[in-house]
């Protein structure tokens, strides 16, 4: 396992000492459908342009991501104010259909490539707010998808993949079933949402297009276009995204990179505590202070 470095993350980043999380929503303005995002930032930092980091969630999620038992916080929201309190500033989004971005657009809507665009939209707004350097973090589908903005965005300072999906068929066909997309092959309209359970008990709805995207997107090749630092962290535990796609992601790259390997699941553990997520965050800021 790679451990967190011992050295604090506020001091890794050049501050005085950590500061409280300041936090407001934001509206970004996009085609069909507006985004709603947090904005996380330190209330006190270092001289210069603030370091933000831009966090996109996985497949049915939202900007705060899984709740975490026993606090009133997700995974992303909590990563946001350890973030904070190092003296990063994050943007946490939810895509268009997702969580609070919602409207002409429902989640039946969602493809991989929309969700590239969603992401390189607020890479655009952080930019143009003056935030530098600006880092990527992706969890399960956010992964794939941080890929595709890595590889097709100029000026992107590190990316970090957690527990990212490299191999979309595979993938998607354990967790939605064959059946799911035999349907969606064989629809007559591309409008009518196809519906499935899912293991952990909630039901989705997924239009064609979200199927063409799984068989046509290739994580991999996306990766391999971004040549800049590259973190991936993979779970010996989980289940839902194997082992070996960490490696796949690695080998695909072609740039400074590090692994991150601890015996977590897909949700790092949250269920029975915060040990291991918390030692990713901390992981996480550190190789992005490196970078």
């Amino acid at each position: 396992m790679i451990r967190p470095l011992a050295l604090s993350c506020a001091a890794l980043l050049g501050l005085a000492q950590p500061g409280l999380a300041m936090e407001r929503t934001l509206t970004l303005p996009a085609p069909v459908q507006d985004i709603t995002a947090t904005l996380e930032t330190p209330d006190r930092a270092a001289d210069g342009p603030l370091p933000a980091v831009l966090l996109l969630h996985g497949f049915t999620g939202t900007r705060d991501e899984l709740a975490i038992p026993g606090t009133d916080e997700g995974v992303f929201s909590r990563s946001a104010r350890l973030m904070a309190e190092a003296g990063l500033a994050s943007l946490r989004i939810d895509f268009r259909g997702s969580g609070d971005s919602v409207g002409a657009m429902s989640y039946a809507d969602t493809t991989f490539e929309g969700q590239v665009e969603d992401a390189q939209t607020a890479l655009a707004w952080l930019r143009q707010e003056g935030f530098a350097p600006i880092y990527l973090l992706g969890w399960s589908q956010g992964g794939l998808v941080a890929t595709g903005v890595a590889g097709r965005s100029e000026g992107v300072g590190a990316v970090a993949l957690w527990n990212a999906v490299a191999d979309p068929v595979p993938t998607y066909t354990g967790l939605l079933g064959q059946a799911m997309f035999d349907a969606a092959a064989a629809a007559d309209d591309p409008d009518t949402p196809i519906s499935t359970g899912l293991p952990w008990g909630a039901e989705v709805a997924l239009k064609p297009a979200f199927f063409e995207g799984v068989r046509s997107y290739d994580p991999l090749a996306e990766i391999a276009a971004y040549p800049g630092p590259l973190l991936v962290a993979q779970g010996s535990q989980d289940t839902l995204v194997g082992p070996g796609s960490a490696d796949r992601l690695l080998e695909a790259h072609d740039g400074p990179e590090a692994k991150y390997t601890d015996e977590m699941d897909h949700s790092f553990n949250i269920f029975t505590g915060t040990e291991a997520l918390d030692a990713l965050i901390a992981r996480t800021i550190a190789f992005f202070a490196e970078n």
